[in-house]
């Protein structure tokens, strides 16, 4: 393993971690098109389908701690939320990232490109006066964030995610929860999550250590740093610059799907 690989590494763990700490995700739905493509592209070791979703689980366990830290006050984190969704999506990220040991790396990618195009679709959805609501009297349908927690969990983990690219537009648009309040609660429930995927790529063998001991090292440094700039960016950006990213990496995945393994 020479110096430009650990390199690049870190800078892919470094700018994924920096978005998802500001926009409230794992960061793994930026990480796992640019660990798949950006190191062949500097004639670098390339990575399969099946050691990017490992590499991207462990460092999502790493990532969002950091969030969730720098969340921890101002009254953002709305616990009744993150009980109902955290433990669906546990059980349902377990479920996913165990089972993907079977799945072939078109499968991955597949499950992958759906997710992305979903969120795509849900994130340029009207999100009218949501930020509007006052934080003590959000309320939301409880079964229901269960049940699609639980849903998400299955896809997010067979890619390694912890599903809060799908999970912050759904609970901006299905659940109307205000913007940074989804932000803070998705880093704790995507933390939960994280841990059911971990544990499933790591029992089937599925993660590459020293790769994701590099991408949680700098998770650890730039996720808190995102979640700070985060608190300062107007609600609306953020909505439209997680829209974008979330746009391009699906058109991305599905060019890709749709012409190279054609």
């Amino acid at each position: 393993m020479d110096l430009g690989f650990i390199i690049a590494i870190f800078l892919i763990g470094f700018i994924g971690s920096y978005v998802s700490g500001m926009l409230g995700i794992g960061g793994s739905f930026i990480k796992y098109p640019m660990l798949l493509y950006i190191p062949p592209l500097f004639g670098l070791a390339a990575f399969s389908a099946h050691e990017v979703s490992g590499i991207s689980a462990v460092q999502v366990f790493f990532a969002t701690i950091g969030g969730v830290w720098a969340y921890r006050k101002g009254g953002y984190l709305n616990k009744s939320l993150i009980v109902s969704m955290g433990f669906s999506i546990l059980i349902g990220s377990f479920v996913g990232s165990y089972g993907s040991k079977v799945m072939t790396e078109g499968g991955i990618n597949l499950t992958y490109g759906i997710l992305a195009l979903i969120a795509a679709v849900i994130m340029f959805i009207p999100k009218k006066g949501i930020d509007d609501i006052s934080l003590d009297q959000v309320k939301f349908n409880k079964w229901l964030a269960a049940a699609l927690a639980f849903i998400v969990g299955i896809g997010a983990g067979i890619v390694g995610a912890a599903g809060a690219f799908l999970l912050v537009p759904i609970m901006l648009v299905v659940l109307k929860i205000p913007t940074r309040m989804t932000i803070a609660s998705s880093l704790a429930i995507t933390f939960i999550s994280s841990i059911g995927a971990t544990v499933g790529k790591i029992t089937t063998g599925q993660v590459d250590y020293i790769p994701a001991m590099i991408m949680v090292v700098a998770s650890l440094i730039a996720s808190p740093l995102g979640a700070i700039a985060g608190k300062k960016v107007n609600t609306k950006v953020l909505q439209v610059i997680l829209a974008i990213l979330i746009f391009a990496t699906a058109v991305k995945i599905w060019i890709d799907i749709l012409v190279y393994n054609n």
